[in-house]
């Protein structure tokens, strides 16, 4: 069974856009748990443009108690902190997530779009998993389809990886001669962590369309999706949408 974990940010910004708490981001997650979605995931980033602290607290405080619910907090570990934001591992370590998912995006950047180098990253990153890792907190890196990368993510310690799929929703979108490669590309990474005794997970740009060949990836555990899901809500409503996703991973 691969648990798909809703991505709250979009709910998140549409509530940035005016004054108070409409949408609420809290009671939006409650919706997508009452319709079957294993977990909920978020991304606070140092400019607040969506997820803000106290969000991470309220949805921490809402899956904490729910049996079989987890929740997720990505986000760059070496983003300084900003006004309010204290930074993403004491936020983490305060509201001990089951899982943390490090990203590697830079304040500027419109979306996450990358994995990490950890030919260059991983010295920094290694006593981070470890504290993270001391707190029981599942760890996992966003990692692009490179084996080798995918080898040093074991040695720096991550649980997990997450494969960023970006490239892979736009190959099936632009219907490119390349799919098939693309698609072999993730499914060896997806083989190498597994060999290793890595749990694997994936996000970025899944959707309804590509979530039917992408589900067949080796050892999938888990998804993230949030942009697509909440953009088919508009036209579903939150909970229908979840269900289509969730059948859809369930190959109904």
């Amino acid at each position: 069974m691969i648990d798909l974990s809703v991505n709250l940010n979009k709910i998140a910004l549409i509530r940035n856009s005016r004054e108070g708490n409409y949408p609420d981001v809290v009671a939006h997650g409650r919706v997508c748990l009452d319709a079957g979605a294993q977990g909920l995931t978020v991304h606070p980033r140092p400019d607040q443009r969506h997820i803000r602290p106290g969000d991470v607290r309220d949805l921490a405080e809402l899956c904490r108690p729910l049996e079989g619910v987890e929740f997720n907090v990505e986000g760059n570990p070496f983003a300084e902190p900003l006004a309010d934001y204290p930074g993403l591992l004491p936020l983490v370590l305060e509201t001990r997530p089951d899982q943390c998912t490090l990203v590697p995006d830079s304040n500027d950047q419109l979306t996450s779009d990358h994995g990490f180098d950890l030919r260059r990253d991983g010295e920094r990153l290694e006593p981070i998993i470890a504290q993270l890792k001391a707190a029981n907190i599942r760890v996992s890196l966003f990692m692009d389809p490179d084996p080798e990368q995918i080898g040093l993510a074991r040695e720096v310690g991550a649980d997990r990886i997450e494969l960023y799929t970006g490239p892979y929703a736009e190959a099936v979108a632009s219907q490119s001669p390349e799919l098939d490669s693309i698609f072999a590309a993730h499914c060896a990474a997806a083989e190498h962590a597994l060999q290793q005794g890595q749990g694997v997970n994936a996000g970025h740009d899944l959707n309804l369309i590509n979530l039917p060949r992408y589900r067949n990836l080796p050892g999938l555990q888990e998804v993230s999706i949030g942009h697509a899901l909440t953009v088919d809500a508009i036209a579903m409503g939150l909970g229908n949408a979840v269900n289509a996703y969730l059948n859809c991973l369930a190959g109904n």
